[in-house]
C-alpha cells in the first residue's frame, strides 16, 4: 500500500511519478529559471521547486539517474542522499560533471530518481565482544577472485 506523503509544487513541472508498475524510484526534474552549464568536475546544487513532509521512519532516497551518469558524466556528489522526515526545505539535487566536457541542465530536465523507504533508527548496546560469525572481520574483497 502507498505511503502518504505531503508535497508543494512550486515548479511548473508535474509531480514525481512512477514510470512503471515495477518502478522503485521517481524522476525529479530541474527548476531553472535559465539553463545550467556544468564544467568538467564543477558540482552544483539544482533546485526541483519541490517540498516534502514524510511520515516519521520514513526517507526520501535521492540517487543518480543511470542514463545521466553514463551517457553525460553527470551524477551525484554524495552518491545517494537522504531526505530525512522531519526536513521541510526544497529538494535540491547536488549534482557533479564527471565528463570531460561542459554539461547543460535545462529546465524540466529529469536529473535524479527519488525513491522513499521506511526505516529503523538504532538503540545501541555496549559490550566488550562481538558474536562469532564464519566471515568474521574479513572485508574488502577478503572473498578473493572467482
Amino acid at each position: 500500500m502507498p505511503v502518504a506523503i505531503e508535497i508543494i509544487n512550486k515548479s511548473t513541472h508535474p509531480l514525481p511519478e512512477y514510470q512503471t508498475s515495477g518502478s522503485a524510484g521517481m524522476d525529479l526534474r530541474a527548476w531553472l529559471e535559465t539553463s545550467v552549464t556544468l564544467q568538467p568536475m564543477e558540482r552544483q546544487l539544482i533546485p526541483t521547486g519541490l517540498y516534502i513532509a514524510l511520515p516519521d521512519n520514513y526517507e526520501a532516497q535521492i540517487r543518480p539517474r543511470s542514463g545521466l551518469s553514463i551517457k553525460r558524466g553527470l551524477t551525484l556528489i554524495n552518491a545517494v542522499g537522504t531526505i530525512d522526515s522531519d526536513y521541510r526545505g526544497e529538494l535540491m539535487i547536488p549534482i557533479i560533471n564527471l565528463s570531460t566536457e561542459a554539461q547543460t541542465i535545462e529546465n524540466g530536465e529529469r536529473i535524479a530518481q527519488m525513491i522513499i523507504a521506511r526505516y529503523e533508527q538504532a538503540d545501541f548496546s555496549l559490550v566488550e565482544a562481538l558474536s562469532e560469525t564464519q566471515r568474521g572481520t574479513g572485508g574488502f574483497g577478503h572473498s578473493g577472485v572467482h
